[in-house]
Parts: structure tokens; sequence; C-alpha cells
């Protein structure tokens, strides 16, 4: 048995394999503990012990607990498909992911690592790099003319805002809704959100 203090460098090189089903449990354990726990309720001690890995293979594959979230957090994001794609197609695109996402009778994973983790100072850096790298800058990525940023922004005030109202206040009153129409709308939505600003006369 491998003693827990066991360096990195110690640990008998694996095939390539091994190694990502290794990081894969680590990512899974550590998905399950932050929305059991929290983020500060959480250590990496914790999250080896459940993945049944060693704390300095979690620190040789993500480097901290922090960008360990971060990588949960991206990792279960499918935001970047869905913004990945042809431009004239993203607001429906988006509005389809917003749509699918709001009508989630379960809490995910994620949703119950963000209501436990929310306000911690950390946890608050993170979503600001999570925003900016998979949402705002692919987004940016995809729009011509001027203001792109200013844009992307305004589209994922909606994207980023269906979250915590599905989990705060509900969407019961919008099952009743047929999808299609619901998406129809959130589709025009995004459209004039995403649109070039009209020059000024």
């Amino acid at each position: 048995m491998r003693a827990e203090n066991q360096t990195a460098d110690e640990i008998e090189p694996r095939p390539k394999r091994d190694r990502e089903a290794t990081r894969r449990r680590i990512l899974a354990a550590a998905r399950d503990l932050f929305g059991e726990h929290g983020y500060d309720g959480v250590t990496v001690r914790m999250i080896a012990a459940r993945a049944e890995a060693n704390t300095a293979l979690v620190h040789r594959y993500f480097g901290s607990k922090p960008a360990l979230f971060g990588e949960v957090l991206a990792g279960e994001s499918a935001l970047r498909g869905v913004i990945a794609g042809d431009a004239a197609g993203l607001p429906r695109r988006l509005a389809e992911h917003f749509v699918r996402h709001i009508d989630q009778r379960q809490v995910t994973a994620v949703s119950r690592m963000l209501d436990r983790s929310a306000g911690h100072p950390e946890v608050k850096k993170i979503l600001l790099r999570y925003l900016e790298d998979v949402v705002v800058q692919p987004i940016v990525a995809q729009l011509d003319g001027p203001d792109a940023r200013a844009r992307a922004l305004l589209a994922s005030t909606i994207i980023m805002g269906g979250g915590p109202i599905r989990r705060l206040v509900g969407t019961d009153d919008l099952h009743d809704v047929d999808p299609a129409e619901l998406t129809d709308r959130v589709t025009a939505m995004f459209t004039a959100a995403l649109a070039p600003r009209a020059a000024s006369r």
C-alpha cells in the first residue's frame, strides 16, 4: 500500500489509459464532494480518498483545489459545444441550450456545487475565469462588427441568469409553455443581444 504522503515523482509511471482513468475519477470525486460539502468543506485529501488516488496525483494533474474546482465546472459545461459552429446559428443554439437548462427538473451536481459554494471569494474568481474563457471569449470570436465584447456580455447575462432563476424561483410556470414557442422567444432575445448596434444617423 502506498504512503499517503508519497510524492508524485515516487509514483510509478502508468500507461496513458490509466492516467486518464485516474484523472476522470478525481474529477468525478471532486464534483460529488463539492456538491455535498461546498468549496470550503472539501480538502484535496478528501478528494484523493474518494477517487482512490494519491494526493500527489491530484496536485500533479490539477495543481490546486481552486484549479480543480474550475476544471470540474468547465468540464461539466456544454457551452463550448453550443457556442462552436456557424455564427448565423448561434442565437438558436444558445436558445435551445437555455430552454433545456431551465427545464431540468433535477438539480445537477454542478448546481449543487455552485449553491453550496456561492459567495466564497476564491469561487468568485473561478467563476469569473470560467465566464471569460468558456462563454464570453468564444462568443466574441463568433461576432463581427463593433462592440463585440459588449454584445457577448449581454448574451452571457441571459445564459448565466437561467440557472439562479431556476434554482431560486423555479420554472414550473414555464413547463406549460410549448418548448418550440419558448425557444423561438429566447432565440429572439439572443438575436437582439448579439446584433451590432444600429449606426446612429
